[in-house]
């Protein structure tokens, strides 16, 4: 007879094994064997209490995992809204890329199907591993176009580290099916309708897609570099006939017109030929459109199974992530319906061009693979082997190379058949239906309708020449025209809202380009061996420092001031940028910009407050004469320690005070001639009146800096910078048509960016 105290769970702690021994009792022969079973089920005990110990964090990681989740949808709708914005469905990558950054968080969030230590047990848990693989599906299938957006550089090493990632996915996931955390349960509420289907097999299903998808991407970084190159070559065959157009263009144009129609070309060109468009309307885009929806259709059933589905008496939760599975299955299943969204509108891009012309008829050839897919992988096999220095192993390596890069080729062929193929499903349903169309309007206007002229073909027609695509056969449809000729109105007229009236109300106050030459004058004593040069943003700084320090001027005056040479400071800097590129002229900047930001925020020059209280009770001779001395002592301080360097690394002190006495003793030199001393009105008046006179000439260069920048030359940055040259063109027409009516000096057309160069032209024009 045998008579055991059961252990129960909380009664004894762990470590406590010996206590349960003494206090059994042993009646039979060989009790030594019973207490050895017994210590093997304490230490059990004691690990089952040591793993739940470190168990308890994971509800934590399971928040984790679901808020890394929830960021990824974020940048997800963040897309979707832009792309709904700018009426871009086809929804380019701009906040959900792949980059360091995402595959980091994607890496969070796809803990479960690398966790190989947590049992799942319970359904829930399942379909929350599984729902992670759905939703790297549909993140994949998503940020795909942002691939075109990189150099070739970072598209590989983006790559591998997705390729890294979902190859250690794959493999834990085999794992888990083989140690059974991924099991055999069925989907029963299916099951009511002759369909079986179990978690494993699903799991296959997904890591099949997974793996297709990753092959796709791999497949379009490949033809990614060939595809630019086409774009690269088109578009700089068209840019010389923009630039030929541009300087031919009708006499009775306004210069403002003629900056909107040479936007419009290049707004046109950045539109159809931005790689993301080309990425996405491709059919390796296509197929994985379709991937996703079939994805999204599988886990909507798996999700659908944890309400609908009956498990008998089994716990909702078996893990040890407890509860806050729930809150990973909610997320990553919202994610999917989101990051479903904009492949599914890419499947469908195909609308963006005319369906019924000869391109229809290319694109059904499924099985015709165009040289531009293989074209990267014949260049890498043609390629001679260099790093090595014998001939036979030379030779040896060069035939191995061949034969793996001729695989590479035969496999980058079967995918683009199959991923073509695939495309047809969402694409042969619209081309049916609008030839059928096409054919019934042609039939009606042949019997019913009188031929009449188009007029939207006509106005069209001009910007039809810019349009850049891979494909020569294809034709951007009527509409997706108008759409972009609309988006590129429509961005005027909400950069014309943000006109500035304070500036324009400043510049209404230049009565010609005095101010360019009276800024600074040669009689001023250089303090400098070799002086400093000039900017345009410079003594606009400079000046306003003067006028905000007057104490007798009404705060409002000073406020309107401060507004607009803020907005015109930001023309400024962007023309020095594109137009002053040399370094001496960017270090100016750099300490302008330093400057500016004092004055701005703290109302301070070089740490000296410029408030009303600074000044008060000083005449205006003596603040001049007060800015001269500081200025002059600053300079000779900093030249004394700095002897040796060049000007183009001067310190921003050293620029700020030079340009500060200067102007200074220029204005102090202009005011001996008069008998009666300047009061605070007319020195505010005289210092409004130079940096309206400055600001005017330095805005003649608006329209070149508007050319410049819809000529980018990086094609992955060519769409932001013509959308910012457009920007730039709406907020300033008002500028550019008032100086269109003044009398500009004849400059030289390159020296009219140099304020240096304008004042040498108008000193020597003096009579």
């Amino acid at each position: 007879m045998t008579t055991l105290k059961c252990y129960v769970p909380g009664v004894y702690s762990h470590g406590d094994c010996d206590k349960i021994i003494e206090n059994i009792t042993f009646n039979m022969p060989d009790p030594q064997e019973y207490s050895q079973q017994l210590c093997y089920i304490c230490s059990m005990v004691d690990d089952w209490e040591i793993q739940g110990t470190y168990s308890e964090p994971m509800v934590w990681i399971g928040i984790y995992i679901a808020a890394a989740s929830l960021l990824c949808i974020l940048l997800m709708a963040a897309d979707l809204l832009h792309g709904f914005r700018n009426k871009k469905l086809w929804f380019p990558c701009k906040y959900f890329s792949l980059n360091a950054a995402s595959i980091t968080v994607i890496t969070v969030a796809m803990k479960l199907p690398v966790d190989l230590s947590s049992q799942m047990p319970a359904y829930m848990d399942q379909a929350a591993k599984l729902g992670s693989l759905a939703f790297m599906c549909a993140m994949m299938a998503n940020f795909m176009p942002s691939l075109a957006a990189m150099d070739n550089k970072t598209l590989l090493a983006n790559i591998i580290g997705l390729s890294i990632l979902v190859i250690t996915i794959t493999v834990n996931i085999f794992i888990d099916i083989y140690t059974g955390v991924i099991k055999h349960i069925s989907l029963n509420f299916l099951s009511a309708y002759g369909y079986s289907f179990d978690c494993v097999t699903i799991t296959y299903i997904y890591v099949a897609m997974i793996l297709l998808l990753l092959m796709i991407m791999i497949s379009s970084s490949l033809t990614i570099p060939t595809s630019k190159d086409i774009l690269e070559v088109k578009y700089q065959t068209t840019n010389k006939t923009s630039l030929t157009c541009h300087h031919i263009q009708h006499a009775h144009l306004s210069k403002v017109e003629k900056l909107r129609q040479h936007v419009g070309r290049y707004w046109v060109m950045a539109e159809t030929g931005n790689p993301q468009f080309i990425m996405a309307s491709n059919p390796l885009s296509t197929a994985s459109g379709v991937i996703c929806v079939l994805v999204s259709i599988l886990n909507l059933l798996v999700v659908l199974e944890v309400p609908l589905g009956y498990h008998g008496e089994a716990k909702v939760y078996g893990s040890a992530y407890k509860w806050s599975i729930l809150f990973v299955v909610i997320t990553q299943s919202i994610g999917v319906l989101v990051g479903t969204i904009a492949p599914i509108f890419r499947c469908f891009s195909v609308l963006s061009f005319k369906l019924v012309t000869k391109w229809n008829m290319t694109h059904l050839r499924v099985f015709k693979v165009e040289k531009y897919w293989t074209q990267k992988l014949s260049e890498w096999k043609q390629s001679p082997v260099t790093f090595l220095s014998g001939n036979r192993t030379r030779a040896l390596v060069y035939n191995l190379k061949s034969v793996i890069i001729s695989l590479c080729i035969n496999l980058q062929t079967v995918i683009v058949i199959l991923c073509k193929v695939i495309s047809l499903v969402p694409t042969i349903t619209p081309i049916f239906l609008f030839y059928c169309l096409y054919c019934w309007k042609s039939m009606r206007v042949r019997l019913f309708t009188p031929p009449v002229v188009s007029r939207t073909k006509d106005i069209d027609e001009d910007l039809r020449n810019y349009v850049l695509h891979i494909h020569d056969e294809i034709e951007l449809a009527e509409s997706t025209m108008k759409r972009i000729s609309n988006s590129m109105n429509s961005f005027i007229i909400q950069a014309e809202k943000e006109q500035n009236k304070d500036l324009f109300e400043l510049l209404e106050k230049s009565t010609g380009f005095n101010g360019v030459e009276n800024f600074d004058n040669d009689h001023v004593q250089h303090l400098l061996s070799l002086e400093l040069a000039n900017s345009w943003s410079l003594p606009i700084v400079t000046l306003t420092c003067i006028a905000v320090a007057l104490p007798n001027i009404h705060e409002d005056a000073i406020k309107r001031l401060l507004r607009s040479v803020s907005e015109g400071l930001s023309y400024t800097h962007l023309m020095e940028k594109n137009l002053n590129r040399e370094n001496e002229y960017v270090n100016i900047r750099k300490a302008t910009i330093i400057l500016w930001n004092e004055v701005e925020q703290k109302c301070k020059w070089l740490d000296k407050a410029l408030g009303k209280d600074a000044f008060r009770g000083k005449t205006t001779r003596e603040i001049l004469k007060w800015f001269s001395n500081r200025a002059e002592d600053i300079v000779t301080e900093i030249k004394e320690s700095i002897s040796g360097e060049t000007v183009e690394n001067a310190p921003k002190e050293l620029i700020a005070a030079n340009s500060m006495y200067r102007i200074v003793e220029a204005i102090m030199l202009r005011d001996e001639n008069n008998t009666e001393q300047i009061n605070e009105e007319q020195l505010f008046a005289l210092l409004n009146g130079m940096i309206a006179d400055i600001f005017s000439a330095c805005f003649t260069n608006l329209p070149q800096v508007i050319t410049v920048k819809c000529n980018e030359s990086v094609i992955e940055k060519r769409e932001e910078s013509v959308k910012a040259a457009t920007k730039l063109l709406g907020k300033t027409m008002n500028i550019i048509e008032r100086l269109e009516k003044c009398e500009l000096p004849s400059i030289d057309p390159d020296k009219m960016p140099y304020i240096d160069e304008w004042r040498l032209y108008l000193k020597q024009s003096i009579p």
